[in-house]
């Protein structure tokens, strides 16, 4: 009779300890259920934030506004290059490396340096 008795308290115990685990995980993921609007209005204002700063970067960058920095004095050092002084070039066309070229490069490529072995040189 005892023994029966000890078994089923073990059991009660084993029931209890799975239910209470089972219980606190479920507490875990209500609690992350709750923070998902919090963090969820935090990036919303976050994209807001980002989209005003992107705005507040294309007035910036504008050409009316940066032609009326450059009435000012403190920029008036800054010019515009003359067409001499800017250098263009054309698009030249694809390069082809033959095989030969490819053997070249792959000997280049390899070092040249020489270690000494053994204790005399």
């Amino acid at each position: 009779m005892k023994a029966i008795l000890i078994r089923i308290l073990i059991c009660i115990a084993v029931c209890g300890a799975f239910l209470y685990s089972y219980v606190d995980k479920q507490n875990v993921v209500t609690k992350r259920r709750l923070e998902i609007p919090v963090i969820a209005k935090e990036i919303k204002d976050l994209k807001e934030e980002n989209t005003h700063l992107r705005y507040e970067i294309e007035i910036f960058e504008s050409p009316e506004h940066l032609m009326e920095l450059a009435r000012h004095n403190e920029y008036s050092h800054l010019k515009h290059p003359m067409l001499k002084e800017v250098l263009s070039m054309r698009e030249g066309l694809a390069l082809q490396v033959t095989s030969n070229e490819v053997d070249e490069e792959r000997h280049a490529a390899r070092p040249q340096v020489k270690f000494p072995i053994g204790a005399k040189q």
